[in-house]
């Protein structure tokens, strides 16, 4: 079972407001969110290989 399911639904965050940013802060702001995207770009990736292990081990 997997606990995840069992867990209540996070709300959104609110938008960063980026009116007082200036244009060398948004492009940092864009650079971490750029980490974060590949982060979970890795994430995803590794999930999907455990569970296309899993598939085979339980399709023999």
């Amino acid at each position: 079972m997997d606990t995840d399911d069992l867990e209540p639904l996070k709300a959104k965050p609110k938008p960063k407001n980026l009116e007082p940013m200036s244009v060398d802060e948004l492009h940092a702001y864009i650079a971490e969110l750029q980490v974060e995207i590949r982060r979970v770009e890795e994430d995803i990736a590794r999930k999907k290989k455990h569970l296309s292990a899993a598939e085979s081990l339980f399709k023999k």
